[in-house]
């Protein structure tokens, strides 16, 4: 939850002031979920006059300014007693069980356990006024069918298939300490800790925590940096924005300070930092629109099945892969990247000429006719990735007409990715082409 500056032109804030006139907004404060949301955390000494929450047409739940907020000023100072971290498990009905039990969970998982036990209690939870708010759901991996999986690139598939199943396995290595907290639970363990309940606050924990360092427990095992924190948790991501976000030692508050202010009636933004819309899906289940920072990576099996007829290729892509080379291989829409470019050069080299290949991994320039070859092999790698991101499309486009509400959702959180990543493809292969007509400088140069 860090700030990253991006600069925008004229044409992009006019752009930008735009789209936020035209996003209609409902206030959300008088609902009754809120209300008692708002009681509980007035409760706890946190109180705001600057944000309400409201539900936007563009991004859904947000936090709208009621007065505007100047550069540098304070937007939310969120008092510690208001955090759900570790030390709220340690010190809850769950606290003896876990110190107790060895070997030792990690901090994500108590965190996960505890949204689970609290959700089961309903209105007996002394956070249920929070947990109430939460998303029922998630456009998280996780919660991806295999149909829409499918639909992924490759290289974020693959991501997205490990993230599911880190949580089946979280859920299936922990039964015997689930079964420990019977004495807790009003039902069966098995019908309480659930594969779709851990699921939920999994999802919960990695979308909605922020980053908190916490002193190491030694009733814990590994790095604790968690904090969920209420109705700060609703403010959305946009790339553009920049904030100062952490822990206030001295005011024991978690404080979000605006950079560059906000004017009255808007929706107020953080950056969840300088991720491309495949970290974006991963991590958060969303993506953005003309996000600066989005490219489109280039997975190894592509590689090797555009050059499969080159009889040395398993020897240059192991001596890629031995020098880390392989991964990272990107296209943005101003053309391929400087790795990916090098990478391609490198290939472009016989197996007689191997004495060159670590100076070319070092950015030594090659003749113009292998920088010629280079070029329409990243040119073939781009035509290709388009190629499958528009069947992809074809596909999603398919599924929505038949789909219940879960998968649509899904589905069209995809269908952005894919969406932006053709543009960013078709960008890059008119970057390339120019580059083939004109016998243009090396590319990647600069990326």
């Amino acid at each position: 939850m860090r700030g990253h500056s991006h600069r925008a032109g004229r044409t992009a804030r006019k752009r930008r002031q735009k789209h936020e006139s035209s996003a209609r907004s409902v206030s959300l404060c008088h609902q009754p979920q809120h209300v008692k949301l708002w009681k509980f955390l007035h409760h706890r000494g946190f109180s705001s006059t600057l944000l309400q929450p409201a539900l936007f047409t563009d991004t859904g739940r947000g936090l709208q300014t009621l007065r505007t907020i100047k550069p540098g000023q304070l937007i939310i100072s969120l008092p510690e007693s208001c955090l759900l971290t570790t030390s709220t498990v340690l010190h809850s009905y769950l606290g003896r069980y876990i110190k107790s039990w060895k070997p030792r969970l990690s901090p994500l998982l108590a965190l996960c356990i505890f949204l689970v036990c609290e959700r089961h209690r309903g209105e007996a939870s002394d956070w249920f006024p929070y947990i109430n708010v939460l998303p029922t759901v998630y456009t998280c991996p996780a919660y991806f069918s295999d149909d829409v999986m499918a639909l992924l690139p490759a290289s974020v598939r693959r991501r997205a298939l490990e993230q599911r199943e880190a949580v089946k396995e979280m859920h299936s290595t922990n039964q015997e300490f689930f079964r420990s907290l019977q004495p807790v639970l009003s039902q069966p363990t098995a019908a309480v800790l659930t594969y779709e309940a851990l699921r939920w606050a999994w999802c919960s924990v990695n979308t909605r925590t922020v980053f908190m360092s916490h002193a190491s427990s030694s009733f814990l095992s590994g790095p604790d940096n968690y904090a969920l924190a209420p109705f700060l948790d609703l403010l959305n991501h946009r790339p553009d924005v920049q904030v100062k976000a952490g822990f206030n030692d001295v005011t024991r508050c978690y404080e979000i300070r605006s950079v560059s202010g906000t004017l009255r009636y808007q929706q107020a933004f953080i950056n969840y930092g300088s991720h491309d819309n495949q970290q974006l899906l991963l991590e958060y289940g969303f993506v953005t629109t003309a996000n600066p920072h989005s490219v489109v990576y280039v997975d190894t099996d592509l590689l090797c099945d555009v050059l499969r007829g080159d009889r040395s290729l398993t020897q240059k892509i192991k001596f890629l892969r031995e020098n880390s080379f392989l991964h990272n291989l990107t296209v943005s829409s101003d053309g391929p990247s400087w790795r990916l470019m090098t990478a391609l050069r490198l290939l472009s080299l016989p197996q007689t000429l191997y004495h060159q290949w670590k100076a070319v991994l070092l950015g030594q320039l090659v003749c113009e006719e292998r920088e010629q070859w280079s070029v329409r092999m990243a040119k073939s790698l781009c035509q290709r990735l388009l190629q499958d991101t528009c069947s992809a499309l074809d596909k999603v486009s398919h599924l929505l007409q038949q789909c219940e509400q879960p998968i649509r959702e899904q589905l069209n959180v995809v269908k952005s990715l894919r969406q932006e990543e053709r543009c960013i493809l078709g960008s890059c292969l008119k970057a390339l082409e120019e580059s083939l007509r004109h016998n243009d400088s090396p590319l990647g140069a600069v990326n």
